[in-house]
């Protein structure tokens, strides 16, 4: 089998279900609970100053 037809064959199978179980996951830990305190700390970072 060529490397090409490989990898196209894993991207097209595998490679999409990894990529949307790690998009889900990404939503997932922004949108939890704990993460606004977090985030509004992060939004505030370029304003403060040193």
């Amino acid at each position: 089998m060529e490397t090409y037809t490989a990898m196209r064959h894993f991207a097209d199978s595998w490679g999409l279900l990894a990529m949307t179980v790690f998009f889900l996951g990404v939503v997932l830990f922004t949108l939890r609970p704990g993460a606004k305190k977090a985030a509004e700390q992060a939004a505030t970072i370029p304003l403060k100053e040193d």
